[in-house]
């Protein structure tokens, strides 16, 4: 970065910013400290507006010279092989949307989608703005639409657009005159289709316009409505006046600023406060001595700023916000170095540092542009053993994906407590959180620890939710073997997810297939072995003489010899199913949700183990946690209740009820057999017992 010239600012992601240094692009990891990537312009050319990330692609998209827009990946070693596209107009900043693509915005108030432009880059760009420069613009998503704001200035006069681009909607608005003060620096949110734009002023006072977003229109707002304006808050603390120089909002309560504290009689200290615009209180603030750059940002409760010479990265959280914690009254069970509103931490308790040198060459390389060091770790304040469960929990919530599970390992590995059991699933609900709000997915560590922990579902109740979002189906089969306390809703949703995922997505899932490695043998060629059963009483030919048909050949297709109807991973976790608990009153409403066909799926299998239990002397599958004939009976007799009348009508099912019927109906007769010769078989037992255990004999029994 040349001597004079002022950052761009950063384009930033959950662990990484990237950093231009209008000549050069530093990719940074927040979480270890480390250089990424390095890459730089020729000399003369110069970015324009900052780097950003599309995170849909992994790609990064610059401008440089107002016009030439560059494209590249992480792995692209230089900027002169990366895309390039040359505008035909001057680019003001792009902007990134989550699940909204990339808009960019024209110095004339022209706005493009990314896409479009790659289309066609050298396009005619209409001019929105006549004689106006832009001050400051954002970007939002209401309503799955993007809405971009931008603020312009023309002779002292400030107007404020309003624009979604993918409905060809603009409103221009003109803001209220103040005398003897004017807007320094802007930012807005949009809550319930209005936009709240806050305005710093020079008269040390931050401004509330509400805009709401009007019916969209095809045609350009002509008259321009004057926004009346509202004090929001005054950076008066203790005679000392906060000579604000940029502020971000971090939730609808609350606002950060960044400036110089003017106090009479006292040296001019620049810190970074947080306010609370509803109760009008200065809830924290945290002293810059080193000085800044005047630039603050804002991305994923983590604040980054120019400190002296480096780039400092400072983490922090906002509670919510109360008249308590307002007036600092809040009881807070956090761990005493922690405030009851802020958590002051920066990436271990200290700064990333980035320090930004003079560059002699531009062939440097990338660690010489650098100077990356960590003051402190985050374990120097107190020993960790010397921590409570609670306070690890409290401490490292937050911290960065890779240090997160080493502490919670050490934790998990201490001597065991009465309550250590409770911290376990505190481990797993930290885990579960951060997996709603990201892509991190810690499959192995989640899968040891409920291998590993008796868990049980009340104690970490996000974990199959999250479990169901990311189609870990191991997970799920082993929660449900393990938890005895999982609600219906949850196992029919399992039931149904496994039923309805495809055999070749399951072929390449890991699964735990004791329950039936021992009954469903599996050859190379994914064809099942027959091995010959011999149920108890049934024979093809009682079961003809009982209903006095003689059976037709292909009805007879799900006899003894038939192959399962599943593949051995879903199999698997079917009978997971089967052994998880439940109530028939809760899970029969669900169960009617199930759709047919999968349903006669499900019917089928049951069918099919109710056939090999049937088989066997003492009704029991063989291996490890494989479902019992009463198991398998129950859910049988549930499924039918639950789909009884949708199954007589489906063609498909005729058949397999058919057969259920009669083997059942075999069953039942067979039993009725052994019922007869049971009071001479009491008899017999009741001789035994009678005769002299030293004397032989032999004696011959009528059974009559």
């Amino acid at each position: 970065m040349r001597r004079g010239q002022r950052n761009q600012g950063s384009a930033r992601g959950p662990d990484h910013p990237t950093v231009p240094r209008c000549d050069t692009v530093l990719r940074t990891a927040i979480s270890d400290q480390k250089p990424l990537g390095c890459w730089s312009l020729k000399h003369g050319q110069i970015l324009t507006c900052p780097v950003v990330c599309n995170f849909e692609t992994h790609e990064y998209i610059a401008v440089h010279d107002d016009k030439v827009l560059r494209i590249w990946k992480s792995e692209d070693i230089s900027l002169d092989k990366a895309f390039k596209a040359t505008l035909s107009a001057d680019v003001y900043r792009i902007h990134s949307l989550p699940h909204g693509g990339l808009l960019v915005l024209f110095r004339g108030g022209g706005v493009r989608t990314l896409d479009e432009l790659l289309e066609a880059p050298q396009q005619e760009i209409e001019n929105v703005i006549s004689g106006e420069a832009i001050r400051w613009s954002g970007a939002f998503m209401e309503d799955q639409q993007p809405v971009l704001i931008f603020t312009t200035e023309k002779d002292e006069d400030f107007f404020v657009y309003v624009q979604k681009p993918k409905l060809n909607s603009l409103h221009k608005y003109k803001l209220e005159q103040q005398e003897s003060a004017k807007p320094l620096c802007f930012t807005a949110h949009i809550t319930n289709q209005t936009v709240t734009l806050l305005c710093l002023y020079s008269n040390d006072s931050v401004y509330q316009i509400l805009i709401p977003l009007q019916q969209d229109t095809e045609e350009e707002e002509e008259e321009k409505e004057i926004l009346s304006k509202s004090l929001l808050l005054n950076f008066s603390i203790s005679q000392a006046v906060l000579k604000g120089t940029s502020l971000v909002a971090l939730d609808k309560d609350h606002i950060a600023v960044l400036g110089s504290l003017n106090a009479p009689k006292k040296q001019p200290k620049e810190c970074l406060t947080i306010w609370n615009t509803k109760f009008q209180t200065l809830q924290t603030s945290k002293e810059l001595p080193l000085g800044t750059s005047g630039q603050l940002w804002c991305y994923e409760e983590k604040f980054f700023l120019i400190h002296g010479k480096v780039l400092t990265v400072i983490m922090y959280k906002c509670e919510t916000s109360s008249l308590a914690a307002a007036v600092g009254k809040l009881k807070c069970s956090q761990t005493p170095d922690v405030s009851s509103f802020m958590n002051w931490n920066t990436l271990e308790d200290e700064e990333l540092v980035v320090s930004f040198q003079s560059q002699e060459s531009v062939g440097l390389k990338a660690e010489s542009r650098m100077n990356l060091r960590s003051k402190k770790s985050i374990d120097a304040e107190l020993p960790f053993d010397s921590l409570s469960p609670g306070q690890v929990l409290a401490r490292f919530k937050d911290a960065p994906n890779y240090l997160l599970e080493t502490k919670f390992r050490r934790l998990m590995a201490r001597a065991p407590t009465p309550d250590l059991q409770a911290t376990v699933g505190g481990v797993v609900n930290v885990l579960t959180d951060r997996c709603k709000n990201s892509k991190y997915y810690p499959q192995d560590f989640l899968q040891e620890i409920v291998e590993t922990w008796d868990l049980s579902y009340s104690l970490c109740p996000d974990l199959m939710a999250v479990g169901l979002e990311k189609k870990d189906m191991h997970l799920l089969q082993t929660c449900l073997e393990r938890f005895p306390d999982i609600p219906e809703e949850i196992t029919y949703a399992c039931l149904k997810a496994f039923l309805s995922i495809s055999e070749a997505h399951l072929e390449n899932t890991d699964v735990n297939l004791d329950s039936v490695i021992c009954y469903i043998d599996v050859e190379s060629d994914k064809k099942e072995v027959k091995t010959e059963i011999v149920e108890n009483g049934f024979s093809a030919q009682m079961d003809q003489d009982m209903c006095g048909t003689k059976i037709p050949k292909e009805s007879q297709s799900w006899s003894d010899d038939e192959s399962c109807p599943v593949g051995p991973q879903k199999a698997a976790l079917l009978n997971a199913v089967l052994h998880s608990a439940y109530t028939e009153t809760f899970l029969l409403p669900h169960l009617k949700n199930l759709p047919a066909q999968e349903a006669v799926l499900f019917l089928r299998y049951l069918y099919y183990l109710y056939v090999k239990c049937s088989g066997k002397v003492n009704t029991t599958l063989p291996g490890i946690r494989s479902p019992t004939i009463n198991q398998i009976m129950d859910w049988m007799c549930l499924l039918l209740d639950a789909h009884f009348t949708v199954m007589v009508m489906l063609p498909e099912a005729k058949e397999l009820l058919s057969n259920l019927h009669r083997f059942v109906r075999a069953q039942v007769r067979f039993y009725s057999e052994l019922n007869k010769i049971e009071g001479s078989l009491r008899e017999l037992q009741r001789l035994n017992h009678l005769r002299e255990s030293h004397t032989y004999s032999i004696e011959v029994l009528e059974i009559i």
